[in-house]
């Protein structure tokens, strides 16, 4: 198993940039595909982005597509989420998510919140206006 731990949220001007990461342990990260994945209160969670565990492979949402960027550091364990342009819309919880990897990193398995077993916490991001 791996467990998951983000950081980096707070509270941010409009146009402003975060980065958040999303340390992992226990089992090896390079196992695991993985994801960033947000929620807003009374509303879905919604996919955010995902990398492959190599790094090799990105996919992203419309909405964060040109102004978030997804990588990972496997010497690191750990995945970042560098967030630029941000905009009052992109107020929400953010967790990391992990999946094992498989031989195929497709975009629709990526974007299912259901393939990923092991979630964080979630880091508050607020974006004022």
């Amino acid at each position: 198993q791996v467990q998951l731990v983000e950081s980096g949220g707070g509270l941010v001007q409009a146009g402003g940039s975060l980065r958040l990461s999303c340390a992992a342990s226990g089992r090896t990260f390079t196992m695991y595909d993985a994801a960033w994945v947000r929620q807003v209160p009374g509303k879905e969670r919604e996919f955010v982005a995902a990398i492959k565990w190599s790094g090799g492979v990105t996919y992203y949402s419309d909405f964060v597509k040109g102004r978030f960027t997804i990588s990972r550091d496997n010497t690191r364990n750990t995945m970042y989420l560098q967030m630029n342009s941000l905009k009052p819309e992109d107020t929400a919880v953010y967790f990391c998510a992990a999946m094992p990897r498989g031989a195929v990193f497709a975009a629709t398995r990526s974007r299912s919140q259901s393939e990923y077993d092991y979630w964080g916490q979630g880091t508050q991001v607020t974006v004022s206006s």
